[in-house]
């Protein structure tokens, strides 16, 4: 990043520092004197976080600008919602669904230590105990372990991806097939958000399409893997109901979001 798009990086994030949290005066000054550990304040909820950039820009994505579009994509859900969390990093997806809606149950799953401990930390230290279920584990086609990198930062770029990368380590966690997840959560999931830094392809294509018929809505980040491109996955959603409602692409081939429904939602 060129001066002065670093210029324009930190100026928006100071403005999102003091207008979306609670308490934006105290972080920027957190920020500034390069406190170890940040607690961002929003709507009752305190998010602690590691102060590094890759730990960081998951709670603005989430709580500054609504990366996965829940002012839209959560409209009509049931108030009793159970929601299936992959790759939950420090826990932001799962605890501002806590926020906007009381009654939803949700299960994470973040496999990596470094960063798990800090999603255990911020669902026990907020009261969610009892709707948030935090599991250490990684979720693939098959129960067992998973090799994987971690930054030991809470970076919300760990993952089989990652791999090799300077600065990382590699590390093996246990893994739980996404089938025992779906039964983990019962016969219905409202919402399955997947954010598996790369492995998206071994986890859908590798499992029984049946499974993703008890999936009402479905958002997910899609990575460029050698061998793969999302029309894969998109063909087998729409083989099991799911119609592609919107999509965001990255910069680059094969990355981005998209967002898959039954019914169709309302525009904002």
């Amino acid at each position: 990043m060129n001066l002065p798009g670093r210029a324009r990086y930190l100026a928006r994030r100071g403005r999102q520092t003091l207008s979306t949290f609670d308490n934006g005066g105290a972080l920027v000054r957190s920020l500034v004197t390069r406190s170890p550990e940040l607690v961002f304040e929003i709507d009752g909820l305190a998010v602690h976080c590691p102060n590094v950039p890759g730990a960081r820009v998951p709670v603005f994505e989430v709580f500054a600008e609504d990366e996965y579009a829940f002012d839209w994509f959560g409209r009509g859900l049931p108030t009793d919602a159970v929601v299936v969390d992959i790759g939950a990093h420090i826990g932001c997806f799962s605890l501002d669904l806590a926020r906007r809606f009381p009654g939803v149950t949700v299960h994470s799953y973040e496999p990596t230590p470094s960063t798990s401990a800090y999603t255990r930390k911020n669902v026990e230290s907020n009261g969610l105990a009892h709707r948030i279920h935090v599991h250490e584990e990684a979720v693939s086609a098959r129960s067992g372990t998973l090799v994987m990198a971690d930054s030991g930062t809470a970076s919300g770029h760990n993952g089989v991806m990652h791999l090799g990368e300077s600065g990382t380590t590699m590390i093996e966690v246990p893994c739980r097939s996404i089938a025992d997840v779906f039964d983990a959560a019962g016969p219905r999931i409202d919402v399955l958000k997947m954010d598996a830094e790369g492995a998206e392809y071994d986890v859908m294509l590798a499992s029984d399409p049946a499974l993703w018929e008890r999936v009402d809505r479905l958002v997910m980040e899609f990575h460029p893997v050698e061998g793969h491109r999302f029309a894969e996955i998109e063909a087998l959603l729409t083989s099991a109901g799911l119609v592609q409602r919107r999509r965001i692409d990255g910069e680059g081939a094969e990355i981005g979001l998209a967002w898959f429904s039954r019914e169709e939602i309302p525009a904002r």
